[in-house]
């Protein structure tokens, strides 16, 4: 693992807000504020013109503004297949974009740090896969970050617990602590068991859904409006960009004063027609019960997992800004039996960022000297072991030989303990064969077609003249950070052979070199 000089940080990069930490001298896990005084830096870009780009823009100037300027909820596109965005005439990817919301928070950290940000651990969702880690890994380089790792928002979050409770690092907290991380962002949900001594982190199981999050509580309400406006003026406003736009803010603003009131209103106005709808708490509950009910089976799915009870527990810890809508607090002890863990300073907005920090800077302590870090901490930190788990299993087409159908072969199950590799045999299927063709599959289903398909691996230099069912040993294998690598060798040579994984939606070099050189040319505010 290789460190730049400069300092290292821990970012969360999430679907509506971005918030980067770093560990201070007194080893606080400390996120640093923007400019504009605030932790959180809204993942809304602002096309300004003249080369100007303005990352995290009050939301209700960029409500204002033509939505052909605004890029929001980028985060869900990333790893998408031929998702692009027209960008100041260019052409660009989820990776380009999300990088300059990296650029902003680095530009802003070094301008209150007065010191170079060079190394970064990067959160993701447990349920991103490995094109949307990839992406995310992309974006950390086109904003001029070396991504010395990315980091599960879960593992996160509970590495930021037990520091908060004093415990991490700390050899005399031998106790096996269970914790549920429950997940709810802007845009993404995560629900994962944990266990953890002071110096050992384990993840048991994990599930979630990448586009699910606090974004769907407000098109809920934008569609309820949307509704009630078009029962009235028979105007149907999805078909108004403009005004969706200014809506969806309002919305937003609704959900959160619903957190501390019974109700409010949204008003809404177009080509000089108006409305104004009263929402109170129950009926707001009411519109999104389905979306609410979806992370509590997610929940009870990941207990069943980890084949464990509620009652097995310590704790459920909520993060995610979206958790502080009160009705999710009241499903999780409805669900569970237990009353969710809550305390001022364990932040549900920076937990994930914190953790990020801590974990930073334990790899510093661990692969770097310490880096910055002050011997105390560094000595704290410097034995801390964590283990995670795969979100998706991965396999491999084949032919059934009983059945002569084609399925989806499981090499590694999920809820596998990281890092982990497998080795199968394989056979050539015809005299002289020099390659052979695999299509790597995530998911667990029999079924190909219910699975993502992440690319093929192509074994190339075989030997020459191999017979007919020559036998070729295929290693597929996760990294800690939920990467995959594929490896092969002919078995009677003992050959190694080539591997090469066209993997589907992930940039290639010369594309990553392009946006690099691309984003140098914005100044961004």
């Amino acid at each position: 693992m290789e460190f730049l000089p400069g300092k290292t940080v821990g970012i969360d990069l999430g679907t509506t807000f971005s918030t980067l930490a770093i560990v201070n001298n007194e080893g606080e896990p400390t996120p640093i504020p923007n400019e504009d005084d605030d932790v959180e830096t809204a993942s809304i870009i602002l096309l300004a013109g003249d080369k100007r780009i303005i990352v995290g823009p009050n939301r209700s100037r960029a409500a204002m503004e033509d939505p052909e300027h605004v890029v929001e909820r980028i985060k869900r596109q990333m790893g998408a297949v031929g998702y692009h965005r027209t960008f100041d005439g260019q052409e660009v990817t989820p990776e380009f974009v999300s990088s300059l919301i990296l650029r902003k928070l680095k530009q802003d950290c070094e301008n209150q740090l007065g010191d170079t940000i060079s190394n970064a651990v990067i959160t993701v969702p447990y349920y991103f896969n490995d094109t949307r880690r990839k992406a995310t890994q992309d974006a950390g380089k086109i904003a001029g970050l070396n991504v010395v790792s990315i980091i599960n928002e879960p593992t996160a979050a509970a590495l930021t617990y037990a520091w908060h409770r004093g415990e991490l690092g700390r050899t005399e907290a031998t106790k096996t602590r269970r914790i549920l991380i429950y997940d709810l962002g802007g845009g993404t949900f995560d629900s994962t068991v944990v266990e953890y001594t002071g110096n050992n982190f384990h993840v048991v199981s994990t599930d979630g859904d990448v586009k699910l999050g606090g974004v769907d509580w407000n098109d809920r309400l934008a569609d309820y409006v949307c509704q009630k406006f078009q029962e009235k003026h028979g105007v149907n406003l999805h078909q108004f960009p403009k005004t969706m736009q200014i809506l969806r803010n309002d919305c937003d603003v609704a959900k959160i004063q619903l957190t501390t009131r019974e109700q409010t209103s949204i008003s809404v106005r177009h080509e000089g027609l108006s409305i104004s709808v009263p929402v109170t708490r129950d009926l707001f509950e009411e519109l999104t019960y389905d979306l609410l009910q979806r992370t509590a089976d997610t929940t009870e799915y990941v207990i069943q997992q980890a084949n464990m009870k509620f009652s097995d527990l310590d704790a459920i810890v909520m993060i995610g800004g979206s958790t502080l809508m009160p009705q999710v607090a009241k499903m999780l002890e409805r669900v569970t039996g237990l009353v969710p863990y809550r305390s001022d300073d364990l932040d549900p907005h920076t937990a994930v960022a914190r953790g990020a920090a801590i974990h930073a800077a334990i790899l510093e302590a661990q692969y770097n000297g310490g880096g910055n870090l002050d011997e105390r901490v560094k000595k704290l930190l410097e034995n801390v072991h964590e283990e995670d788990v795969n979100s998706h299993g991965l396999g491999v087409v084949a032919t059934d030989p009983n059945t002569k159908q084609v399925v989806n072969y499981i090499m590694i199950p999920r809820n596998t303990t990281l890092p982990f590799s497998v080795t199968k045999t394989f056979k050539t299927q015809k005299d002289g064969q020099n390659r052979i063709s695999v299509q790597v599959m995530e998911g667990d289903a029999p079924d190909p077609t219910a699975c993502s398909f992440l690319g093929k691996c192509r074994i190339v230099g075989l030997p020459e003249n191999l017979p007919k069912g020559s036998l070729v040993e295929v290693t597929y294998a996760f990294d800690k950070t939920g990467r995959i690598s594929v490896s092969a060798r002919e078995k009677k040579t003992n050959t190694q052979a080539k591997i090469e994984i066209e993997r589907r939606g992930v940039l290639t070099e010369e594309e990553l070199q392009n946006f690099i050189r691309l984003a140098d040319q914005y100044t961004i505010e």
